[in-house]
């Protein structure tokens, strides 16, 4: 039986679910639920068709893309051309940039497809392959809960030229991996800023109930300001609580991630950095300034946004500050050496 790198990193528990390995595997031997658990490899109940690590075929593919045997940058700014604020009139988190982006890349036939995550009235996430511009309309908000985001690239990988992908951090990691090394068609990368996320049955069954003391279907919006975590429910009103009550909540390879403003992104977009309403927008490549160009004459531009950059790369060296202790300290139990912050 081959030993691909990636088992350890599902057993010590830092698989970030990316969902890289599974749509790439050749064998098909990679599946995963939502917490990656580890599996005893003479189970085939826990996988498709029968496939598990026994049928390995040794190309080890999948340890070159996953985002925690590649490792962090130190420096998450060094690839960033431009900063600046956008607004836009879509309804959505914040400015709605995210989402008038992802409209205009199927609009204009940029992407054929592009990978997000939705979810429902319970906080519940589904992947989701969006062919069409109101397909969008499914996805747009932050859902602080996780799916893998990746592992629905294997059928578009089939069906279509022209892939985005829509992620966090480490999902925007494994996608610039699966770019670099064995597929083409990813065409841009839109990366999220984020600190941390909660597996739905968490948000639903602790998060949200016992810590905010309210009904999942009531919440309407999640937040994180100021050192709160902020529910926003139907009737209009705000509810926070501060931010250490929920984070121990946030799933493992959380505690271990060293990327902020998803660094492996084409283009990044968050709600730090700017105005209530707004969206800040860090464009890292030449793929993420021609694409934003589809949509640089319907938002509202701010050149200097207040706090700035100031404020994201705080929070930027807070999430390395927390976390790449855990992280090194992992990657000295594992039997290779790959792994680091460089």
């Amino acid at each position: 039986m081959a030993h691909p790198k990636i088992l350890e990193v599902i057993e010590h528990d830092v698989c970030t679910a990316c969902g890289a390995c599974v749509s790439t595997c050749p064998a098909g031997a990679i599946t995963m639920n939502k917490r990656a658990e580890v599996r005893d490899p003479d189970n085939f109940e826990f996988y498709v068709q029968g496939a598990a690590p026994d049928v390995c075929e040794g190309c080890f593919t999948c340890g070159r893309l996953c985002p925690v045997i590649d490792g962090y940058v130190d420096d998450e700014f060094a690839s960033v051309k431009e900063f600046f604020g956008a607004k836009s009139t879509i309804k959505g988190q914040d400015g709605g940039v995210t989402s008038l982006l992802a409209k205009a890349l199927l609009e204009s036939g940029e992407a054929d497809c592009i990978v997000a995550i939705a979810r429902d009235d319970k906080w519940e996430t589904e992947l989701i392959v969006m062919t069409k511009p109101e397909d969008v309309d499914r996805t747009t908000g932050t859902k602080y809960t996780y799916d893998s985001v990746l592992s629905a690239l294997r059928e578009p990988f089939e069906k279509y030229e022209k892939i985005a992908v829509i992620g966090v951090p480490c999902q925007a990691h494994g996608a610039r991996l699966i770019s670099e090394n064995v597929n083409d068609k990813i065409v841009l990368i839109i990366g999220l800023l984020c600190m941390e996320s909660f597996y739905p049955e968490v948000m639903k069954e602790t998060v949200i109930p016992e810590i905010m003391g309210l009904k999942p279907e009531d919440v309407v919006k999640m937040d994180f300001g100021k050192g709160q975590f902020w529910n926003y429910t139907k009737d209009g009103e705000a509810h926070s609580v501060k931010i250490p009550q929920v984070a121990p909540h946030a799933r493992n390879p959380c505690h271990h991630c060293c990327d902020y403003t998803s660094v492996s992104a084409d283009i990044s977009f968050g709600s730090v950095g700017t105005p209530d309403g707004w969206n800040s927008v860090l464009i890292r490549t030449e793929a993420g300034k021609k694409f934003f160009d589809l949509v640089k004459d319907k938002v509202e531009l701010m050149e200097d946004p207040k706090p700035g950059m100031f404020l994201i790369k705080k929070l930027a060296g807070m999430k390395h500050s927390n976390n790449a202790g855990h992280y090194l300290e992992v990657c000295e139990k594992f039997t290779f050496d790959d792994c680091g912050i460089r």
